[in-house]
């Protein structure tokens, strides 16, 4: 049952407190004893709060310096290009990695005026400088937690490839991190923040006007302006406000902002599912202020701070189910792209709707089926052979109008203007498109649920094997195929996938929490997905 608070304004007793924040930032000092104060990157870099001593300024200088080791070990002599978001901690963590950065003698790019940039702005600098070079490589850093609460903090490193850093990069940097940190931090390099912005090192950078520029190599910019249709933009308070503007005033589009305030403690959000303020563009509890403006607009869309998700909202139906937009945007993309090649292939991640099977079958082109995590996306975007890559989440990119790689990295600006051009392109906005593909293909009904998990059962849910597993029915059908890696890529899961020809599950173990997560998904009734749901919790006991 959702919150008591959900979908509500958030009451001021759960806004928190700035000077706090920064003063937990600065003097609490991780208890490197305790895993949870360790550093460790999951599938978006290291996250944590100020408050537990699991995101401190202890961990910024750790995690900053083992990057700027990995660079020196690999060779990466270029610019580094540096983002941070809204969240309150993003600041402080920013301040503290341009001290090490300048220490360490890295040439680094970062917002003028100490302004803040979106992932996917960072991903496009990168490859825009990497274009054609054989050596002297840019790569990157976002500090931030994503769509988590305000009382968050995070940051990623981001390779010359661009996007989110494979497992062995992130490990490496994990294990140097944690060692520069059990030792107290004495091998960092670091500089005071006033002498360190005077370096020759540090330099800012107009980077909305560069990415802004670029915008008409992979949407129908054009289309969109004589259009004139109406469209209403809800930043949520992210990094992404400052670039509205400067989009509409580029392109001649008719944008209002509904919301242009910038306030770290989110005070503006109505509450998510769970009673917490959580900036997520795909919860229609936290959705609610833009939702309610849909008959407003033509089309309107918001993303989460760091701007890499996107949220769909259409006088036809609100709030776009994540799933549902994917299948409408690789329809509608490899139908209206001349310059992809025909051997593109769509990517997806494994907890995906099933809907996106049956447009790609009807499209005729190949699906690759990867584990979750946008990194799996990087080397098919980076290399051009899939055209589309993207994730339950909310979080997807796709291939420039020549089929060059514009991000590999998760893009909500590209993917909330693509919405805008489905409905200037065919006069129907893009949850019509989504009815249209459900009288074709089939009602999808998809749900998530956290289910309790203690360690033994996590570990067994982990090492579940497809050959032993007894089970041969899931809700009445017969299961046709049980998985622990993906079908795209051969990449363990670290879960199972049971499918037949009327639903499936996935279920994976936390690696944060003591739970369990189930993807689930029927084409029948909400009735048969309930049924999928019991039922694979027993499967899951009983191995």
């Amino acid at each position: 049952m959702p919150h008591v608070l959900a979908g509500k304004p958030a009451p001021r007793d759960l806004l928190i407190n700035i000077a706090q924040l920064e003063k937990d930032y600065y003097t609490k000092t991780p208890d490197t004893r305790k895993p949870s104060q360790r550093v460790s990157f999951g599938t978006s870099g290291h996250r944590g709060k100020p408050a537990d001593g699991s995101f401190n300024e202890s961990h910024v200088l750790a995690i900053v310096q083992a990057i700027c080791d990995y660079r020196a070990e690999r060779g990466y002599t270029g610019t580094l290009f540096l983002g941070k978001d809204t969240h309150a901690a993003s600041n402080p963590a920013q301040r503290t990695a341009l001290e090490v950065l300048a220490a360490n003698k890295v040439s680094v790019c970062y917002q003028e005026e100490d302004g803040y940039t979106p992932t996917p702005v960072i991903s496009h600098a990168i490859l825009t400088h990497n274009h054609n070079r054989k050596h002297s490589y840019a790569d990157g850093i976002v500090i931030t937690p994503s769509h988590n609460p305000p009382s968050d903090g995070g940051i990623k490193y981001n390779p010359p490839n661009g996007g989110p850093a494979d497992t062995d990069v992130t490990t490496w940097i994990q294990d140097r991190a944690n060692k520069i940190l059990g030792d107290g931090n004495k091998s960092v390099a670091k500089l005071d923040y006033e002498a360190a912005i005077k370096t020759d090192y540090i330099i800012p950078t107009d980077f909305v006007t560069q990415y802004v520029a670029d915008l008409h190599n992979i949407v129908d910019m054009k289309i969109i302006s004589i259009s004139k249709i109406r469209i209403g933009v809800d930043p949520l308070g992210g990094a992404g406000t400052a670039y509205w503007k400067p989009i509409a005033k580029a392109y001649d589009l008719d944008i209002t902002l509904v919301n242009d305030r910038i306030d770290p403690t989110f005070s503006f959000m109505t509450v998510d599912h769970d009673g917490k303020i959580r900036m997520d563009c795909s919860s229609p509890y936290a959705m609610q202020g833009l939702v309610a403006m849909k008959d407003k607009f033509d089309i309107a869309f918001a993303n989460d701070p760091d701007t890499d998700r996107h949220g769909i909202v259409t006088p036809s139906v609100g709030l776009l189910n994540p799933n549902y937009y994917l299948a409408v945007a690789i329809n509608y993309l490899y139908r209206h792209r001349p310059g992809w090649s025909e051997s593109l292939g769509i990517g997806k991640t494994l907890v995906s709707s099933a809907i996106i099977d049956r447009v790609a079958s009807d499209l005729g082109r190949s699906l690759v089926e990867v584990p979750v995590g946008f990194k799996w996306f990087v080397d098919g975007l980076y290399e051009g052979t899939i055209g589309f890559g993207g994730e339950e989440s909310a979080g997807a990119s796709f291939l420039r109008s020549n089929g060059k790689v514009w991000t590999t990295d998760k893009d909500g600006i590209i993917l909330n203007l693509l919405a805008a051009e489905i409905l200037a392109v065919t006069n129907e906005d893009p949850g019509k498109h989504y009815q249209e593909i459900e009288s074709k293909f089939g009602k999808a009904y998809y749900t998530r649920v956290d289910q309790p998990a203690n360690a033994v059962l996590k570990d067994k849910l982990k090492n579940l094997s497809p050959v032993t597993m007894k089970a041969t029915e899931l809700a009445g059908d017969k299961i046709a195929s049980k998985i622990t890696k993906a079908s795209g890529n051969n990449a363990a899961i670290g879960g199972l996938k049971v499918t037949t020809q009327n639903g499936w599950f996935a279920a994976r173990p936390s690696g944060t929490e003591d739970i369990c997560k189930v993807y689930a998904e029927s084409f029948v009734s909400e009735t048969h997905l309930n049924q999928i749901i019991k039922e694979a919790g027993e499967i899951i006991e009983n191995g």
